[in-house]
């Protein structure tokens, strides 16, 4: 598989971006991408295709609800996934529970005490995770720049009802005042994203059809995908249909990708285009995987491995250079192209203090 790259250079403002790129999309002439470690979207601009700049820095505060917003946990959005449709900007955060890590060895020197240990087993929960919303595109009248708006003429920014623990959605999941949770998910629900717990990371978007990709949980090697669709003229607030089985607010789809989870993906056409990789905290497998046909499901849904179409791994670090975000390069009268971007990227691919080379793909 050939491949290219090409460089995004941020503003000095945007110190720790460049190391945690999570989601990426090209929509109405620019490339927007986005940090899990931060809240707010990055929109870049280009006049060669080989290099992205011109860094401009939406703030998410600005935009929609963001319930945690100035107290000690706004220091992230953790937005796993984007899109396009309508004239809007897509974003949904983990929607995961976080655990806390053993710090790293500092100086040469391991901190190997009870303190450590106690940490391994402090769980986070609340902030701004829990976050699915779109927010309108504008053309700047003067610069011709297109901007995100909290709202512009008749259309305005819309977001899933929710807090900073919980949104509607979870709500659902968990069956809290519709009876029965979930039997595959509700399990999940109250365990870390990187232990195999309830973990958004990756949008897609088919007409009014929403479809959000689940790094965790796997079960017996089995990924999966929801699909959401939504009420119209909600106003402020996406409300949920009952498209599912039995009145549920969410169909279900299940693909075999042999114990991993979904990272992020897009549709080309009525196909669904998916990178998936390890669901725990390691290195591992990277592949980009065709669904054919995904726009077409009506119904809950078994997508077996022999009914997926491998297009290309994606090569991985050791402990650095895992592919997060996704999207289709625009058409340019080239073969077609994915775009990816990494979380935790090797030293090669940092350019000065606010550089990063993201990779191209052609697509077969």
């Amino acid at each position: 598989m050939s491949n290219s790259s090409v460089i995004l250079e941020f503003n000095k403002e945007a110190d720790g971006v460049v190391e945690s790129l999570s989601a990426a999309l090209f929509a109405k002439g620019h490339l927007w991408v986005a940090s899990d470690e931060a809240t707010s979207v990055e929109r870049l601009s280009t006049s060669d295709n080989l290099t992205f700049d011109r860094h401009r820095s939406f703030p998410l505060g600005d935009l929609v609800h963001l319930p945690a917003l100035g107290t000690d946990f706004d220091q992230e959005v953790d937005i796993e996934g984007m899109e396009f449709q309508g004239d809007f900007l897509w974003v949904v955060g983990s929607h995961s529970i976080k655990r806390k890590n053993i710090k790293k060895v500092k100086n040469g020197i391991a901190d190997n005490g009870p303190g450590q240990i106690k940490r391994l087993a402090k769980i986070e929960r609340g902030g701004n995770r829990y976050l699915l919303a779109r927010i309108p595109m504008v053309s700047n009248a003067q610069t011709g720049a297109v901007e995100l708006s909290a709202s512009t003429g008749n259309r305005r920014s819309a977001q899933l009802p929710g807090g900073v623990d919980t949104n509607a959605l979870t709500d659902a999941i968990k069956g809290n005042g519709q009876g029965q949770g979930d039997p595959h998910l509700a399990p999940f629900m109250d365990i870390p994203g990187k232990d195999n717990g309830f973990d958004i990371e990756g949008l897609a978007i088919a007409g009014e059809r929403v479809f959000i990709g689940l790094r965790g949980p796997v079960l017996r090697g089995w990924a999966v995908i929801l699909e959401l669709s939504f009420n119209p003229d909600a106003g402020s607030h996406l409300e949920l249909k009952d498209i599912g089985l039995g009145g549920r607010l969410y169909r279900k789809h299940f693909l075999q990708l042999k114990g991993l989870g979904l990272r992020d993906m897009f549709f080309a056409g009525t196909d669904l285009i998916m990178l998936a990789g390890p669901t725990m905290d390691l290195d591992g497998p990277t592949a980009v995987l065709k669904w054919e046909g995904a726009a077409n499901s009506n119904s809950d849904s078994i997508i077996r491995s022999n009914d997926l179409r491998m297009l290309f791994t994606v090569p991985h670090g050791d402990g650095n250079d895992h592919a997060e975000g996704m999207t289709m390069m625009p058409a340019d009268g080239t073969p077609a192209r994915v775009f990816i971007v990494y979380d935790s990227p090797a030293n090669h691919r940092i350019i000065g203090c606010n550089g990063i080379r993201a990779d191209v793909f052609r697509l077969p």
